[in-house]
């Protein structure tokens, strides 16, 4: 599958919302079913691009250019914490094992390790969504510890899994 991964534009919002609202991403993120395109575009249009990286996975659909994953990295602000990062990603549900979360997650690391020399990346993963767990594994990540009944989802609480990618390059 041809794809190509590039920073977010404040145009891409109805796409990213569309994402946010699908069945199989809504309850796995910190969203609520009633978030419209204008609060991603305010989203979109307040980001400070000395704290916040976001990009997008677009592909070709019916002949137009259509947005169909995003992943962001927003650096502490807190001045003892700025070699962290808190990490985010979301992938349009019929674009699943086709590597493009890889690739996305990929830019997010590579712009971490090797152009802001962050030591650590870190981001917070329901318990329920093992494949998640799973694929942040892969990419070196490991559990932290768990926020028991953090989130809720689908009307119960669930556990999250803090998870954590050490840069030892940055720190060697």
């Amino acid at each position: 599958m041809k794809f190509k991964i590039r920073p977010a534009y404040e145009d891409d919002a109805a796409d990213i919302n569309d994402i946010r609202r699908q069945e199989s991403v809504l309850p796995n993120i910190l969203a609520v079913p009633s978030e419209t395109s204008s609060h991603t575009e305010d989203w979109l249009s307040s980001i400070d691009p000395a704290m916040q990286h976001v990009f997008v996975a677009e592909v070709e659909h019916d002949g137009e250019a259509k947005v169909v994953g995003i992943a962001s990295l927003a650096i502490s602000s807190r001045l003892r914490q700025r070699h962290s990062a808190g990490i985010g990603i979301m992938l349009h549900e019929d674009y699943h094992g086709k590597g493009i979360g890889t690739a996305l997650m990929d830019a997010i690391i590579s712009l971490a390790d090797n152009w802001l020399m962050l030591v650590r990346l870190e981001l917070d993963v329901l318990a329920v969504n093992e494949g998640a767990v799973r694929f942040y594994e892969r990419l070196g990540f490991v559990k932290e510890g768990v926020k028991v009944k953090d989130t809720i989802r689908l009307g119960k609480y669930v556990d999250s899994i803090f998870m954590a990618r050490i840069n030892h390059k940055a720190i060697n």
